[in-house]
């Protein structure tokens, strides 16, 4: 019996080795690469400016951006390229720029603004002063015609205009015009939108449509408003504002519809100069629905989980982020009547960011990307979901690292506002 007891203690002091050699040969693997860190200003300063070299060493000579690159070298797929996310890109890294300028950002963004200029804006056949960012076959499959999405065209505009703002790109103003009447061209009389257009019978139609088209198109209306001050681009954002806003006053949920509460940031302070008046009433309303079913989603998590701060149960990094950058978006706009509703946003947000800094690639050739999702930990947790049998942990798409600098730099300017306001600063 003792001889037993002997050997099973012996293999029992063997498993646990082999268990702790496993530990530290995963923690020594992929997770080593994540930060991992406490979260201070130093370390998300530092997991933006990661991020925002990421973009800048993955965009090509020609000003392309690598859509899509994966951790597991066993995928060998490639992915159709998105206008619409390259235009993000640029929109994430201008705002890089914007706060801390480098030669090596400034010049990646001139790449990327070139190729968007050349490889996607052009007039409709029928409009020639009607500029539109068109996605061809290699973005929506061999045989499909070429084609104008809303939301296209909306972030293009953003993406010219923030990339304008840091000296990255000098485009006529009667381009920018040209892309703010396809967006006005694309509105229905009672302020929706038309999500698409192709040349010939089909015209301007619903086909492919996007809950964020109407946001981005907003978004990029009123940054050009703020340029070019004419009535007719801040009364079509006010008018699809005001549209969303009576479409959502009932529904129970609403869509997390980050773009929105980010236009809605840039319509507050101009909202009186629209034409009809556009209460701040309606859009601290539709905000605060938005606002509520982000925060309703999040998932209760112990702090010491791998997902701590995810703010979806799937432990995926984009949504997150997302969320990240309208919650922070709303905190500078809603009125003090809303205090415990800032409160519980600045709750959710700090946390958040912390996941996502954890998320992020900290060496090696992919220093600074965001996978798709975190891995639970946890055996019996299920896996975030796979997309085309790609495991979104082993994933960084350009959307990802975009969305994630996004969020970041709006929380680090909320943290930096504060810290004037509390040190007394002017």
């Amino acid at each position: 019996m003792v001889g037993a007891s002997r050997k099973i203690v012996r293999r029992a002091g063997w498993l646990a080795l082999c268990a702790g050699v496993l530990v530290v040969a995963l923690l020594v693997d992929w997770p080593s690469r994540l930060r991992g860190k406490p979260d201070t200003q130093d370390t998300l300063a530092e997991a933006i400016d990661s991020s925002s070299d990421y973009l800048v060493r993955h965009c090509n000579d020609q000003g392309r951006f690598a859509y899509q690159v994966f951790l597991d070298s066993k995928h060998d797929f490639k992915p159709r390229y998105n206008i619409i996310r390259h235009a993000g890109a640029i929109y994430a890294l201008a705002a890089s720029q914007r706060r801390h300028p480098s030669p090596e950002k400034l010049a990646a963004l001139r790449r990327a603004v070139e190729f968007l200029r050349r490889k996607a804006i052009g007039p409709l056949p029928e409009h020639p002063d009607t500029l539109a960012v068109w996605s061809g076959p290699e973005e929506d499959g061999e045989g499909t015609p070429p084609s104008a999405k809303l939301g296209g065209t909306g972030l293009g505009l953003v993406a010219l205009l923030s990339a304008e703002q840091v000296g990255a790109a000098s485009v006529p103003l009667e381009d920018l015009r040209g892309l703010g009447r396809f967006l006005v061209f694309m509105q229905e009389t009672d302020g929706n939108y038309y999500a698409k257009y192709t040349p010939g019978p089909l015209g301007r139609h619903q086909l492919g449509r996007s809950l964020y088209y109407p946001g981005e198109a907003a978004l990029g209306l009123l940054m050009l408003y703020e340029k070019d001050p004419q009535p007719i681009w801040l009364n079509t954002a006010a008018k699809a504002m005001a549209y969303l806003a009576r479409l959502r006053r009932q529904a129970d949920v609403v869509e997390p519809d980050h773009w929105a509460l980010l236009a809605t940031a840039r319509l507050w302070p101009v909202c009186d100069e629209c034409r009809p008046p556009l209460p701040r009433e309606t859009l601290s309303r539709h905000a605060v629905q938005i606002c509520r079913r982000m925060l309703n989603d999040r998932p209760w998590l112990p702090s010491e989980s791998p997902w701590a701060g995810c703010l979806t149960s799937d432990g995926r990094t984009c949504p997150t982020a997302t969320r990240i950058e309208g919650l922070a978006a709303a905190l500078t706009f809603l009125p003090d009547e809303h205090s415990e509703l800032r409160q519980e946003i600045r709750q959710a947000v700090g946390p958040a960011v912390d996941f996502l800094r954890r998320s992020q690639i900290c060496h090696g050739p992919y220093a600074g990307g965001i996978p798709g999702a975190v891995a639970s930990g946890d055996p019996v947790e299920p896996p975030p979901k796979s997309w085309g049998g790609v495991c979104p942990e082993s994933e960084i798409r350009v959307d990802f690292v975009q969305h994630a600098i996004s969020a970041m730099i709006q929380w680090e300017q909320l943290q930096n506002e504060d810290s004037v306001l509390v040190n007394g600063g002017d």
